[in-house]
């Protein structure tokens, strides 16, 4: 199974959130989603909204100040 990938880089506020949540809903429960962004403010807003959202904040990295989440999607999740 591939892990689909968003290039959420350059992006401020809620957009990069805002995209995942989007490519969550077309996954199955258990499929994982990886996201670039560029924003340290995403860090707070990936944690916050998968705890609201039954999905799993699998890990995320910050290299040359690109972050990178790996979310896994929940079986009962609400997005």
């Amino acid at each position: 199974m591939a892990e689909a990938v968003i290039d959420a880089k350059y992006l401020k506020g809620p957009m990069p959130v805002l995209r995942a949540a989007r490519a969550l809903r077309a996954l199955d429960a258990g499929e994982k989603l990886r996201v670039l962004a560029t924003d340290p403010g995403t860090v707070a807003d990936f944690r916050d909204f998968c705890r609201d959202n039954g999905h799993a904040l699998i890990s995320w990295s910050e290299a040359k100040g690109v972050f990178s989440f790996t979310i896994r999607r929940g079986e009962g999740a609400k997005t």
